[in-house]
């Protein structure tokens, strides 16, 4: 339905032409703004409950003021000349918002859409960089010319939604730009910055079909730059698990059949913007987009700040490195201003992907480990700072010092024996420094396993007391005469009350299996208290006692609850029933929040026990391959 476009003449809107001489916005595609520069009283009455309709969906009272004035749906509300529909399309989006755009909008001409903010942005704009993709829908159904009708700074909507990462609605209206087509408003420098802003939002999708299109723009360094961090994009997907079963068996039997891993969109797209640059381009071109503007240092050097490939090491892109390479094998030797190469900055960040690339370069590997940077550090010295990425990713101390160690290791076997002993310019070996470094890990992790030792030690006294406190007592005890009447009771003097009953002797086991699990937890942390406590014993021996005191203390707590809740069952058989039911639910809880708050610890430790094997040395090449 469409307004009339008659004015109604009131005091406040001056002439009968309906438009106020004082009104300080002729410009046709602002809103009116005669309620905003007229009497008070008529901002009060219709402005503001009018917004606040538009804010929460409240289609009955906005109704009940544009049924006095249906003209409202193109008069600015807001200082900052916000529409009805401004209002309700720039915030979250609910089913009463979108009722309330769908009836306003079925109000207004498709040319009330195009109105502007002071800001010159559409309600289609905000609605766009707010998110709201059927708000979109419902105006876009209107009029089809709002996606090219700019905002603020000429700036398209579908620019502004992938400023903010909307990505559907960016799918949606790069569908309806027509390719970007120039008829759109598309220049080629529009093209670029939204390009720019996919990468950014990982919307490759969305890029993958403009690189497509328009090749020229993957050409751009800048691309790259915003790719190299990007790790969490760049990972290929994995078949699922039986199709890497059926390729295994495929290729032992030198078969052709199975499931490949599948590229995604962002390395689809990584692989054209390498296309044209990388492979394309002169060596200075190259040298000069991987390695970014230089800055010259008081000592006469140059520092290279947005180094590509340095960047990518840093953040573990391993995917990024694999496929630079493989275009540039030059790289795999640069270092950066501290003389160190991208296997260094792995080591340093703990990326083993990009470490285990060592292993398939030959003998370029020995002139990589054989380099220093300028403090005299070698790669095994690198290995001694404990990096916050490790720390961020390990649960627990004496794990953290478990994955040091197993670095430490590999890197040791990896270096010439001549180096693994030689000392940097402060004079200390690469041992030195690990140990400086880390002998903090050491007192955290063995004062963890104290405070463990504590709660196995109450758990095992528990269990030892309710052993001779058993519930109903013996018989022959002085009060167990009421028991005697009990046929099912009778038992040599001496013998337990309840002795024959099965609820008893699940106690008893239940009971049994809780002191004998907890003394076990008790002497795995005893075990570890006292022993020689070096930082070497952290990882093969330190870290399975851990495990098994962690789990037998489980099996202790679990036990303890079954025994807990069983003496209830023995002592409650014939009246209450309910009583034991109910506190056997509750004991349990206990079980289950243990459960959940071990349970990371429990997986780092089966991975630090088990999967450490797998960390070096990949029995797949994913740099050279057949």
């Amino acid at each position: 339905m469409t307004s009339a476009r008659t004015e109604i003449t009131l005091d406040v809107l001056g002439s009968s032409t309906g438009r106020a001489p004082q009104d300080p916005n002729p410009n046709p595609n602002l809103p009116r703004g005669d309620l905003l520069n007229g009497p008070r009283e008529d901002y009060f009455k219709f402005c503001v409950p009018l917004f606040h309709a538009s804010s929460t969906g409240n289609w009955k009272a906005a109704k009940g003021i544009l049924d006095q004035r249906r003209d409202l749906v193109r008069f600015a509300i807001s200082e900052d000349y916000l529409t009805a529909l401004h209002v309700a399309a720039s915030v979250e989006e609910t089913k009463p918002i979108q009722d309330f755009v769908q009836k306003l909008v079925d109000m207004m001409d498709s040319k009330d859409l195009e109105l502007r903010n002071k800001n010159s942005n559409t309600a289609f704009f905000l609605a766009a960089g707010a998110g709201n993709l059927n708000i979109v829908k419902i105006m876009l159904k209107k009029n089809k010319r709002l996606p090219t009708i700019p905002g603020n700074e000429e700036v398209l909507p579908l620019y502004d939604a992938a400023l903010y990462g909307r990505h559907k609605i960016v799918n949606y209206l790069y569908e309806d730009s027509g390719k970007l087509a120039s008829a759109n408003g598309w220049t080629p420098d529009r093209r670029a910055c939204l390009l720019l802003r996919c990468v950014d939002f990982d919307i490759f999708d969305v890029a993958l079909d403009i690189v497509r299109e328009y090749p020229e723009l993957a050409s751009d360094a800048s691309i790259l730059k915003a790719l190299a961090p990007k790790a969490h994009a760049l990972k290929r997907v994995k078949p699922r698990l039986i199709w890497r079963i059926i390729n295994s068996i495929s290729k032992a039997m030198h078969m052709k059949v199975g499931y490949a891993e599948n590229d995604t969109d962002a390395l689809k797209f990584l692989n054209i913007v390498l296309e044209n640059t990388i492979r394309r381009k002169e060596k200075e071109y190259i040298d000069r987009m991987l390695e970014g503007p230089a800055t010259n240092l008081a000592d006469g050097t140059q520092e290279y700040t947005s180094r590509l490939l340095f960047i990518a090491a840093e953040m573990g892109n391993t995917t990024f490195i694999v496929e630079l390479l493989r275009a540039y094998p030059n790289l795999i030797q640069k270092v950066n201003h501290d003389q160190l190469t991208i296997f260094h900055i792995a080591v340093m960040n703990r990326h083993q992907g990009i470490y285990n690339l060592l292993y398939e370069i030959g003998m370029t590997k020995d002139n990589i480990t054989m380099l220093q940077d300028k403090h005299g550090n070698y790669m095994l010295h690198l290995v001694g700072n404990t990096s916050k990425e490790m720390r961020r990713q390990t649960f627990g101390a004496s794990l953290l010092m478990q994955r040091e160690l197993l670095w430490f290791r590999e890197v040791e076997k990896m270096m010439p024996p001549a180096l693994r002993e030689m000392k940097n310019k402060v004079g200390k070996t690469p041992y030195e420094v690990f140990s400086e470094n880390n002998h903090d890990l050491v007192s955290q992790g063995l004062s963890w396993m104290k405070d463990c030792m504590v709660v196995a030690t109450l758990i095992a006294t528990v269990g030892f007391a309710v052993a001779y406190t058993i519930p109903g007592g013996y018989n022959g005890d002085p009060g167990d005469s009421g028991n005697q009447g009990d046929q099912g009771n009778q038992g040599i003097k001496g013998d337990p009350v309840f002795i024959h009953k099965r609820t008893f002797l699940v106690f008893v086991i239940a009971d049994a299996i809780s002191v004998f699990s907890s003394s076990t937890s008790l002497l795995m942390f005893l075990s570890i208290v006292t022993s020689r406590q070096g930082q070497r014993d952290f990882l093969y021996s330190l870290p399975k006692k851990l495990m098994i005191g962690l789990v037998t203390l489980f099996i202790s707590v679990a036990s303890m609850m079954v025994s807990f809740s069983a003496s209830f069952f023995v002592l409650y058989r014939k009246k209450l029933k309910w009583v034991p039911i109910l506190i056997a639910i509750f004991a349990f809880l206990p079980v289950i929040i243990f459960a959940v708050l071990q349970l990371p610890l429990l997986s780092d430790m089966f991975r630090s026990m088990y999967d450490s094997r797998y960390l070096f040395k990949p029995r797949r090449r994913i740099l050279y391959y057949d």
